[in-house]
């Protein structure tokens, strides 16, 4: 049975952190439902100019309130002040600060939103309400309905357990056709679908690289280290949504971009960091093969943090620098003790530790039974 992913704001019942986000969030749904049309128009206009420059972290942004606000449902519009209407964030001694927009422009609405007069403080909070939309509905790609389980002992489902069968998403085109084997009707060739099936079974196919056996679906690494950028960009532009108004994880767009792409980096992320450990074992043994390895060796081990959700590395030395001859028994040793210090590693959540301690031991059986 699939393990969903906890929400990040904790409980939910009444009176928890997650149902007081929730009522801001639909307070300010309602608010901007009320809006007329022609002002609805012209808050999105100007939240998208706020939406990208403070996911982009620009230095300067200008932004223009409405010339009307309705405060509730069904009320007539009252004016904002002419005086307030034009808004300018990053000053230049932000700049010279090197203070961008992402900081400078939630002080400046959290100063509007405290305004004595009710017209600018109503059209501010709209205006963060229209940009953090944006963000989550117009500037991320919409992907697949997907779900995951979670390794036992891990709280992040990452393992997809949807079926290969699912109707594809619509954001795939013509051109991504594969041929897949073993389901061409007799006579009539090979059948062409998006993408493999090990791929489909994500939230955006296009960014899969490894398949759940840890094969490469890509042309090389570096492809697969660009496909896991891309997933990390993702989230950190959907998080910018949460940063600018805390409120947006009652969006249930928000939630389902957020587990499908967590999910899917988190899948990834590992699978890139043991293929590269694969290919770290790979290089040893060859370069013990020819007899280069006699002067010392020192590793960097990639592991993949689910906390911070980037691949970070862990250095040790396996042979001191000096004329040592390699032997394989040094590299079981050395992985060993690391192993130990990585199971006390407090720095590490379960999960994070548990991939590490697996590739330390992919490490040590490389090179148990080399002679």
């Amino acid at each position: 049975m699939a393990k969903k992913t906890q929400n990040p704001t904790g409980d939910i019942g009444p009176g928890s952190p997650i149902e007081s986000l929730r009522d801001d969030y639909e307070k300010q749904l309602t608010l901007f439902d009320a809006q007329p049309p022609i002002v609805q128009r012209f808050l999105e206009v100007q939240a998208r100019l706020v939406a990208e420059a403070f996911t982009e972290r620009g230095q300067r942004v200008r932004f223009m309130l409405p010339d009307r606000v309705t405060a509730a449902e069904k009320s007539a519009p009252f004016p904002v002040p002419e005086k307030a209407r034009e808004q300018v964030v990053g000053k230049f001694s932000d700049r010279l600060a090197g203070r961008d927009v992402h900081t400078t422009l939630k002080q400046k609405l959290t100063e509007l939103e405290s305004s004595p007069d009710q017209a600018i403080a109503v059209s501010t909070g709209l205006i963060r309400f229209a940009a953090a939309q944006h963000i989550v509905h117009n500037m991320l790609p919409a992907g697949r309905s997907v779900t995951y389980s979670a390794a036992e002992g891990e709280e992040i489902p990452s393992i997809p357990t949807t079926s290969a069968a699912d109707p594809e998403s619509a954001i795939t085109a013509a051109t991504d056709a594969i041929t897949e084997e073993g389901k061409a009707e007799e006579g009539r060739g090979s059948l062409q679908v998006p993408y493999v099936p090990a791929a489909r079974r994500f939230y955006l196919p296009q960014w899969v690289a490894f398949d759940d056996q840890g094969k490469l679906l890509v042309n090389s690494t570096d492809e697969a280290e660009a496909h896991v950028a891309s997933m990390q960009k993702f989230l950190e532009v959907l998080f910018a949504a949460r940063s600018l108004a805390p409120y947006m994880v009652a969006d249930e767009e928000f939630e389902r971009k957020r587990y499908g792409m967590l999910g899917q980096l988190v899948n990834q992320g590992r699978a890139l960091a043991v293929h590269t450990t694969k290919n770290i074992i790979a290089t040893i043994k060859q370069r013990a093969a020819d007899q280069s390895l006699n002067r010392g060796l020192g590793l960097r081990l990639p592991y993949f943090d689910d906390q911070d959700l980037h691949i970070k590395h862990h250095d040790f030395v396996v042979i001191p620098a000096g004329r040592i001859m390699f032997i394989p028994a040094f590299v079981v040793r050395a992985a060993q003790e690391e192993k130990a210090k990585a199971a006390q590693d407090t720095r590490l959540n379960l999960s994070t530790r548990k991939h590490l301690l697996h590739e330390l031991t992919m490490l040590e059986e490389a090179f148990e039974s080399v002679k």
